[in-house]
């Protein structure tokens, strides 16, 4: 079985600052981390991987060259081979265009295997620094594959994935053959740490680089002029004050006050 996990290098959000003047995210200085939900990914191919003896784990990331830091990262915990697709041309690419780069790359991949299609691809249900969960869903779209997000379980069995997808009420359950896109969710597993020994290894791993002409996109659907989304401002959102607090003996009695405060602002 053939698996292609996308990964992605992100700013570690609990580090990133809103420039108060420039209104845009001050990076400078902040680590970049795997993405979570990418790790998430990958846990689920390295465990598919240990169930059978016949799956081969490819990961693809879309970005700087530091982007080679994460996809080592993931060879050290289980991986089998790794490519990174890097161009300027692909700068400012929004979810749209960087949906299309990744799909075309991954059809490049494919060819270049001698296989129709990845058997399965795995992504992260969204990544950190955007929180759109849009890229995902685009790529299978692209592909015209069938698609599965926010996978909770996922069982493989007769070259078909089921996937639990949890909501407010318990589960769904979702079938689709191969080949399919599932996107993880943090319930779905607890990612390994990277081995001493598979860190070694993956330091002297050759990662090959790709350009925008070597995976074959059409130019005027990548970078800025061939993304839609158009950000207006980015800003931090204005700090809560603290809520009047009832402190009457009576239960009831703050009840009534609250009620009393909600029907003159008309709340209610």
């Amino acid at each position: 079985m053939e698996i292609l996990v996308c990964v992605k290098q992100v700013p570690d959000t609990a580090e990133v600052k809103i420039d108060p003047e420039k209104h845009t995210v001050i990076r400078a200085g902040v680590p970049n981390i795997f993405n979570p939900f990418d790790q998430n990914a990958l846990e689920a191919a390295l465990q598919l991987k240990e169930a059978q003896d016949d799956v081969h784990i490819t990961l693809l990331s879309m970005g700087p060259e530091q982007a080679k830091d994460v996809l080592r990262e993931g060879l050290a915990m289980g991986a089998d081979d790794a490519v990174l697709v890097s161009d300027r041309k692909l700068g400012g690419s929004d979810t749209l265009a960087t949906g299309y780069a990744i799909a075309t790359a991954i059809r490049k991949l494919a060819a270049d295997k001698g296989i129709e299609m990845f058997d399965m691809i795995l992504c992260g249900k969204q990544a950190i620094d955007g929180d759109t969960a849009q890229v995902g869903p685009q790529v299978a779209s692209e592909l015209g594959i069938p698609q599965i997000t926010g996978a909770a379980k996922l069982t493989v069995a007769d070259g078909k994935a089921r996937v639990e997808q949890q909501n407010e009420e318990g589960y769904i359950v979702t079938e689709a053959a191969f080949p399919v896109l599932i996107t993880a969710t943090k319930d779905l597993n607890e990612p390994r740490f990277p081995t001493i020994r598979g860190t070694m290894k993956a330091k002297r791993r050759e990662i090959p680089t790709l350009s925008a002409a070597d995976i074959g996109v059409d130019e005027t659907r990548i970078g800025l002029s061939g993304s839609p989304t158009k950000v207006h401002k980015i800003f931090t959102p204005p700090q809560r004050t603290q809520g009047e607090i009832f402190k009457e003996e009576e239960a009831q009695a703050n009840v009534d006050k609250l009620m009393e405060k909600l029907i003159a602002r008309k709340v209610i």
